[in-house]
């Protein structure tokens, strides 16, 4: 079973890329060349990605130049052994196929794009000896460019010379000639630079240019090779999440020259807004040249479109205005490409004499906005199903859709990296207390709150400030999770920054100093802290988004909750489509103004009068903001957790509050201070807190249970309309449960006789403890639901502080210690083998007990996916993360229904086959 959860969190075209590789090397045997003109497309395992979007391209009628891909498997060869050796006479054959007098190209078709792939060698075959009969055809200056360009690629590529001489041969003939770039150099100074470009041939190789066709392109094939299997290469592709031994094939191709007379040139085009996704004209070329000269920057180059020079204030014409007819051949086959391989490409072009030639085509780069448009429209336009535009959107994606963020060209002056805790991107004073920044919003400037680490008294300055950044924490301290449930931008554990509280100050590790106003922004996508203010672009929850969202929600299986503690919070989580609150925190409710005095009175009581008074007046305020959130919530799932953090949390710590406090029960700041001091804990977290509270302070759970049930008589229209879900939180025991439900049924007894209405509810347990997983079964039968609080899971499975944890975590994870932060995503083979050992015995004690999550790994993808493959019934996460869950739940839902679909099939097949 953790197996097969472990495969799941694989994406599926992976998994079948890699099968089918494996299938074809049985096929590369059978044939090493492969004609890109012939029909049927060429399987990309064996001849690689570009060889066989190059065949398609021809059979969808794309003018492609002839040429053939020779297999991974038998260039993987040529490192040690001749082509003309490997290939024998399936080389002869194909180069007839070409002809003679072309000039070629050889090109880099690796298995998968993402490997990367050795730089093209172009123009073989301009020898000496092929001079006029290139000059006939291209004229004179045309065929000495094309010389010069092969002697210095072929050089550097195939013997190993160095590009610098060369580059400093090309720079005193522009010097020498006047020119401002090579397309300036005439005949006389590009012979010329021929000719110096052989001497230096021989003074870095030792050896003289090789003239003869046939040498130039076996020379190619094996430096192309013996690159591919380099150290550098191989690391290089493991960088980029490919195998180390990754198959190469290669291309040769008949030049398309974008030199010569006429229209002549190269370049690059998209047909789609990589900002935005909508349809618009794009890219770069060059007159006069070749390859990805229009990217080099070795000259200025010239916009395709002619919207988009408009845009950049350019002033020379566009393709679009220079060749209106060559654009829209570009525009109507991007179209058909588009529809008939599933995906909006960018097009590599050449133009030879007004003659439109397609290079490759490849998908084009895009920003998270512009991949939700081009899957939604591919799926609207029946080039893709609904399914696989859904597969295709990376569900973190979505954080920047649904949060302000940086625009593209805002500049960064970054003073510090911390961890990326909350999404979004947001500017403002700096402010180093919840007063300040309360006191920056009440004059119309949110700021940024500056901590070393934020504590629940600095939740009112979080509501008020427009982000958070603080010096220490980790992804699941307490500023990252309150920051991500209010959708506030936050950057945590910033170690770099250093607080001079005397000075109140900010330090930068450069020196700066930012004083309490001064402008910052946070990153909280980056994780980056800036100096100054910058511009946003602001998130659009609609349109293509909500059109990918509604097919998520009718293929997801598994339910999406929101962690939502005010009825402001449920608002927002109903905004985004969450299908209940999987987790009310009730302590946040006692942080607001006039009441955490009051819940300090009942923590600090000397007596039982005292305790239960301060209970009495904490209990209206209690049932208030239940009653709310029934409103919000009506007919929804909610589940209401009692309370759960150490008391002493609710405790003043400065010496002006204890004074506050002390004046307001009468007593002295000492005796109140020795009191604070008698309750402190070694390790709070581990102490007196969640269930162990309800156990020894019964009366402070039956106060919760109260308001939950009055709430519902309060607000009952006709019937309850909310059925709540009470948690029990930190469950270790089941006689915790068993005694704290004790107390709770006996409340909803006491109410329904005080109103005649007797209300429906269900109390279930917060798996937090590795105990409470291995005796899940026991709690399943006291209770109706388990909910994984795996935020404090991983921090007891592990050993490790959540929220000291940030300090060291980035070192475990560059070290390899840990493949990812574990309070990030879900760690598989420790705390998710709990959870299954929890879900199994849970489930086998009572099959309609319901399973949730409740941590703040319901926002992450890869820990959803692990849920729906175990059977949860829901996870639960911020409300800004909603979105996300929903995405990721969906895909989860739908590979999970294609694997169970493929071992059908297969079984289905073993059966046949034994009959």
């Amino acid at each position: 079973m953790l197996a097969a959860l472990h495969n799941g969190t694989v994406p599926r075209a992976e998994a079948r890329r890699g099968t089918a590789f494996t299938r074809g090397r049985r096929v590369l045997a059978e044939t090493m060349i492969r004609d890109l003109h012939a029909p049927g497309a060429p399987s990309p395992a064996s001849f690689g990605r570009k060889a066989a979007t190059l065949a398609r391209l021809h059979a969808m009628g794309a003018p492609t130049m002839p040429g053939f891909a020779i297999s991974a498997e038998a260039a993987a060869r040529f490192a040690d052994e001749p082509p003309a050796r490997v290939l024998g006479g399936e080389l002869d054959a194909a180069l007839a196929r070409l002809g003679d007098e072309a000039l070629l190209a050889v090109r880099a078709s690796p298995v998968e794009r993402a490997w990367g792939g050795p730089h093209a060698v172009l123009d073989i075959g301009a020898g000496a000896g092929r001079l006029d009969a290139l000059a006939a055809r291209l004229g004179l200056r045309a065929a000495l460019d094309a010389r010069r360009r092969l002697i210095q690629g072929y050089a550097v590529g195939a013997m190993g010379a160095d590009a610098d001489a060369f580059e400093a041969a090309l720079h005193d003939a522009l010097k020498d000639a006047g020119a401002a770039d090579e397309a300036e150099l005439d005949a006389a100074a590009l012979e010329r630079l021929c000719a110096r470009f052989l001497e230096i041939v021989e003074d870095e190789t030792g050896a003289p240019f090789p003239e003869d066709p046939r040498a130039q392109l076996e020379g190619a094939l094996q430096a192309m090779a013996r690159a591919w299997a380099s150290v550098s290469a191989r690391l290089l592709r493991v960088s980029r999440g490919g195998p180390e031994r990754g198959g190469l094939a290669l291309i040769v191709q008949s030049m398309a020259m974008g030199l010569g007379e006429g229209l002549s040139g190269a370049g690059r085009a998209g047909f789609r807004d990589p900002n935005t996704g909508a349809p618009r004209l794009t890219g770069r070329m060059l007159w006069q040249a070749q390859g990805d000269d229009a990217l080099s920057g070795a000259r200025a180059p010239v916009l395709v479109g002619r919207e988009e020079r408009i845009a950049a204030g350019a002033a020379a014409p566009s393709l679009e205005e220079t060749a209106p007819q060559i654009a829209d051949a570009l525009r109507a086959l991007a179209e058909r490409v588009e529809h008939e391989l599933g995906d909006a490409h960018d097009l590599e072009f050449t133009i030879e004499n007004g003659a439109l030639r397609i290079l490759s085509a490849e998908p084009m780069r895009r920003a998270p906005r512009a991949a939700v448009r081009i899957a939604v429209d591919l799926a609207q336009g029946g080039a893709i199903g609904r399914r696989a535009a859904l597969l295709r959107i990376e569900p973190r994606m979505l954080n920047e859709l649904l949060h302000p963020t940086l625009a593209p060209d805002a500049p960064r002056d970054v003073i510090a990296r911390g961890l990326p805790a909350s999404p979004g991107a947001a500017s403002g004073p700096l402010a180093f207390s919840a007063e300040a920044a309360e006191a920056f919003a009440a004059r119309g400037a949110r700021a940024i709150l500056v901590r070393v680490e934020t504590s629940p008294e600095d939740i009112r300055g979080m509501h008020a400030a427009a982000g958070v950044l603080t010096l220490r924490g980790g992804m699941t301290s307490h500023a990252a999770v309150v920051a991500r449930g209010l959708g506030v931008p936050a950057v945590v554990g910033a170690s770099e920054l250093s607080i001079d509280r005397a000075r109140r100050v900010l330090r930068a590790p450069d020196g700066r100093v930012f004083a309490e106003g001064d402008m910052l922004t946070v990153d909280g996508g980056a994780g980056q802290a800036m100096a100054g203010a910058a511009a946003t672009v602001q998130p659009e929850f609609s349109g293509p988004l909500a059109q990918l969202m509604a097919w998520a929600d009718e293929e997801r299986r598994m339910k999406v909750r929101a962690n939502a503690d005010t009825a402001q919070d449920a608002r927002v989580a109903l905004g985004f489509a969450a299908d209940g609150i999987g987790l009310c925190r009730t302590e946040h409710m006692f942080f607001e103004r006039g009441r955490i005095n009051v819940m300090r009175r009942m923590i600090l009581a000397q007596s039982d009068e005292d305790h239960r008074a301060a209970l009495e007046r904490l209990l209206p305020m209690q049932r208030a903001d239940f009653a709310e959130l029934y409103r919000v919530m009506r007919g929804r799932p909610m589940t209401i957790r009692l309370l759960d953090p150490p008391l002493h949390e609710f405790l003043p710590h400065g010496e002006e509050e204890i004074a506050d406090l002390a004046r307001e029960m009468g007593v002295s700041a000492e005796e109140l201070a020795r009191r604070i001091a008698d309750m402190q804990e070694f390790n709070p977290m581990l102490g007196k807190r969640g269930c162990r509270l309800g156990v020894t302070l019964p009366d402070i759970y039956r106060m919760q249970a109260r308001a939950i049930f009055e709430a519902l008589a309060e607000t009952w229209d006709g019937d309850q309309i909310v059925d709540p879900e009470i948690m029990i939180p930190l469950v270790s025991a089941r006689r915790e449960a068993q005694l704290i439900r004790g107390h709770i049924d006996e409340v909803a007894a006491e109410v329904a006789r005080e109103t005649g209405r007797a209300p429906r509810y269900r109390v279930g347990v917060m798996v937090e403890t590795p105990r409470a997983a291995l005796r899940a079964g026991d709690l399943a039968r006291d209770v109706d639901f388990l909910s994984f609080g795996t935020n404090d899971l991983t921090q007891m499975t592990y050993g490790l502080s959540r929220d000291d944890a940030g300090r060291f975590m980035r070192d475990y994870v560059n070290a390899g210690v840990f493949p990812e932060d574990p309070f990030h995503t879900l760690d598989l083979e420790g705390v998710g083998e709990l959870m299954l050992i929890a879900v199994e015995r849970a489930r086998a004690a009572d099959g309609s007990v319901s399973i949730g999550l409740c941590g703040e790994h319901g926002g992450d993808p890869a820990s959803v996916r692990f849920c729906e493959l175990a059977g949860f019934d829901y996870v639960s996460c911020s409300p800004f993360r909603v979105p996300v869950a929903r995405l990721a739940a969906a895909q989860a839902a739908i590979l999970a229904r294609d694997d169970e679909a493929a071992e059908g099939a297969a079984g289905a097949r073993e059966d046949e086959a034994a009959q």
